[in-house]
């Protein structure tokens, strides 16, 4: 009643009061696009001692405290052991996935697949059911091409369970190095962290104190002294960008990690149904079709013995076409995750055009950089002369 009470038509005796609306007209053929939703603004991540436990802000500022901006072998060393951890770590996960085919699972699922469905074809194309039937032999073929196909079977069967064994090995491999990942991230948060607050000592004070004591003394010198640790400073805030870069990798990799591994454990899930579901569901088919059959030649003349195996070999073929058509269907579905690696690598390739892009912006800004400093150095030593004029 509500819906049709909402359909009921307004009567009114005001003509202007009727609200008409004026149709829009268009000579395209193509919908008005719909207004794109807003994006939700992304937060960037700032990397501060705020991310960090206390017991971990405490060995920052311990470890800041020793970084010496004036040892350049300090500065070229600074963080690459860490560095180095990721980049074994990628050619870690990397090598596993190169050596490995999940391919070649899919492969012994269609098999186990195929094997299922071809009982009972084979008299079917060849024509011996005809023979079987002249020759009273029919359960004898069917029980030969049951061990036939159960043989096969259980070969199938071997080669998924080594399969499974290998890939449960993987994913507690995956395990691990997702670990490992953390424990490098979090060294290279920390260095970061660190590097950032003797950065911001050393420009606050040591080098504040060199620029006033060459421009007190005007000592050409001092000036030196003061655009060497200015020239360090640089190479050392170079570093830390360099120490970001690879983090962000290290950020990557831990869901990419996560994503190969899930690959695994989806394969593994496959594997384990076919063994305790598909299979034994099969078999017990099998017996019962062996077990209809002997009740059928002992209770039913030639010619009834005739239509019920006809009858039974059409009823077993629809069971094992929906059986087996829903298992592939499974075993196939799996192998959709490629799509999901592709948009991952898009994604990937995206992100590091756009790190390459921060890369260049900030070079062309360090060269600008350079540049404004030559023209305070410049503007300094031209004042120190005006003082000695």
């Amino acid at each position: 009643m509500s819906d049709m009470e909402g359909m009921m038509p307004e009567l009114t005796l005001n003509a202007d009061a009727a609200k008409v609306e004026t149709p829009a007209l268009t000579l395209s053929m193509e919908p008005e696009p719909a207004p794109e939703p807003e994006k939700p603004e992304v937060k960037p991540v700032v990397i501060d001692d705020s991310m960090l436990t206390e017991a971990e802000k405490k060995v920052v500022d311990d470890f800041a405290k020793k970084i010496d901006l004036n040892d350049s072998q300090l500065i070229l060393q600074y963080g690459v052991a860490a560095q180095k951890g990721v980049a074994s770590f990628s050619e870690s996960a990397l090598s596993n996935v190169r050596t490995k085919d999940l391919g070649e699972v899919g492969d012994t699922l269609s098999s186990l697949v195929v094997e299922l469905r071809s009982f009972g074809q084979e008299e079917e194309e060849k024509g011996l059911f005809g023979f079987f039937k002249k020759a009273g032999n029919r359960m004898e073929a069917m029980k030969a091409q049951y061990g036939k196909a159960e043989a096969n079977v259980d070969k199938i069967v071997r080669e998924l369970e080594q399969h499974q064994r290998v890939l449960m090995k993987d994913i507690a491999m995956f395990d691990k190095m997702y670990e490992l990942n953390l424990k490098y991230y979090k060294e290279l948060t920390m260095y970061i962290i660190a590097g950032k607050k003797r950065l911001a000592e050393v420009q606050s004070g040591q080098l504040k104190e060199l620029r006033e004591k060459a421009e007190r003394t005007g000592a050409q010198e001092d000036a030196q002294a003061y655009n060497d640790m200015v020239q360090m400073c640089n190479r050392f805030e170079k570093k830390l960008h360099d120490l970001e870069l690879t983090r962000m990798v290290s950020i990557q990799m831990g869901p990419q990690t996560r994503m190969l591994q899930n690959n695994d454990t989806l394969m593994v899930e496959k594997i384990q149904s076919s063994l305790v579901n598909t299979i034994p569901l099969w078999k017990s088919q099998m017996v019962l079709a062996l077990g209809l059959e002997n009740s059928r030649r002992a209770t039913a003349a030639q010619t009834a013995v005739t239509n019920a195996t006809n009858e039974l070999l059409k009823k077993n073929a629809d069971m094992l076409k929906i059986g087996t058509v829903a298992t592939a269907k499974e075993a196939e579905r799996s192998i959709i995750d490629i799509e999901t690696l592709q948009h991952t690598n898009q994604q990937l390739i995206s992100t590091l055009d756009e790190v390459i892009q921060i890369q260049r912006d900030g070079a062309q800004k360090r060269k600008e950089a350079e540049v404004e400093l030559g023209r305070i150095e410049g503007e300094l030593k031209q004042k120190l002369m005006e003082l000695r004029g």
